[in-house]
């Protein structure tokens, strides 16, 4: 089985308009509510693929149950901890006439010591899982700490452990030595306390952290592609150029692609290009609307892999 842990879930209510003016009333054209959070959207797009899964995480209030019931209407199983706390909402806007897209993200509701340890516990009786993502902010209340004891957790069931997230939670995660991280450029950047723009930077900066114990690192570079570095391979994956709708959710479908790259057996190589393959699928939908299976297979053919070093 698959789990997906997402801490700090959220409701992202997406609004269009037709500009963004000062001092006068702005009509919204259209709005939507999506269930958001990294690794929620790695459980979508799973799913969208065909691939059964269980979101685990914490939600709370009106806010997580209309999350709940949305990824029960999606298809998607959900164990959560429910917390005395309220799930955040965050709020997406669209200007039609520019293109431009606002995120305004919540901090999340306060999460207890006690609602802490029904989380820990819950992880440490799970059956041995397959892969494990866990990804996004941390809410209120909760040390980076956590994500380390998951990993330790989980590492013993020899699962195969993702982690997404950023700043002091990537820095203390990585030292339970996840399998993959998959930072962006100043996620990077951050973490090796010094800023990239080349590419043989950030291929150097990928391969120390490849180095201190992390099996593999995929770096998320935009239009530019996915990098992959992992004991002595290294690939990049540039996907097509496409009309971009919507940035949100993009990172998180290229994890999911890559996951199901790796549980179909495919190699590193055609994992990565999976990878490329949904993040840059999931730009082409407006909103927060993630990639379909349909969507990601036209696209594989069309992504260029590079081999930097090693491989066949």
């Amino acid at each position: 089985m698959i789990y997906t842990i997402t801490l700090n879930p959220a409701l992202d209510r997406t609004i269009w308009i037709d500009r963004i003016r000062d001092d006068v009333s702005n009509r919204i054209l259209d709005e939507k509510s999506f269930a958001g959070g990294k690794s929620i959207d790695v459980s979508k797009v799973l799913k969208n693929f065909g691939v059964d899964n269980i979101a685990l995480g914490f939600v709370g209030g009106f806010a997580g149950s209309e999350l709940e019931g949305r990824l029960l209407n999606e298809g998607i199983h959900t164990d959560f901890i429910r917390v005395s706390g309220e799930t955040r909402t965050n709020i997406i806007l669209h200007e039609k006439e520019t293109g431009r897209q606002l995120a305004f993200n919540a901090l999340g509701q306060e999460i207890h010591p006690s609602e802490l340890m029904q989380l820990v516990e819950q992880i440490e009786s799970l059956p041995c899982p397959e892969v494990v993502t866990i990804g996004g902010s941390l809410p209120p209340g909760i040390s980076p700490e956590i994500y380390r004891k998951i990993i330790t957790m989980v590492s013993k069931c020899r699962a195969r452990i993702v982690l997404d997230v950023d700043g002091q939670s990537l820095s203390v995660g990585i030292k339970a030595h996840p399998n993959i991280i998959k930072p962006n450029i100043h996620e990077l950047s951050e973490l090796v306390g010094r800023e990239l723009k080349e590419m043989d930077e950030i291929v150097e900066a990928a391969r120390e952290i490849n180095q201190s114990g992390v099996e593999l690192v995929l770096v998320s570079m935009g239009a530019r592609g996915i990098l992959l570095v992992a004991n002595g391979e290294e690939y990049m994956a540039v996907p097509p150029n496409v009309k971009v709708e919507n940035t949100i959710g993009a990172g998180d479908s290229a994890v999911a692609g890559f996951v199901y790259g790796l549980i179909t057996g495919k190699d590193l190589k055609e994992s990565l290009t999976y990878a490329a393959a949904a993040g840059t699928a999931t730009t082409t939908r407006s909103g927060t609307a993630l990639c379909q299976k349909d969507d990601f297979l036209k696209i594989v053919p069309q992504v260029k892999l590079n081999v930097l070093h090693g491989g066949d």
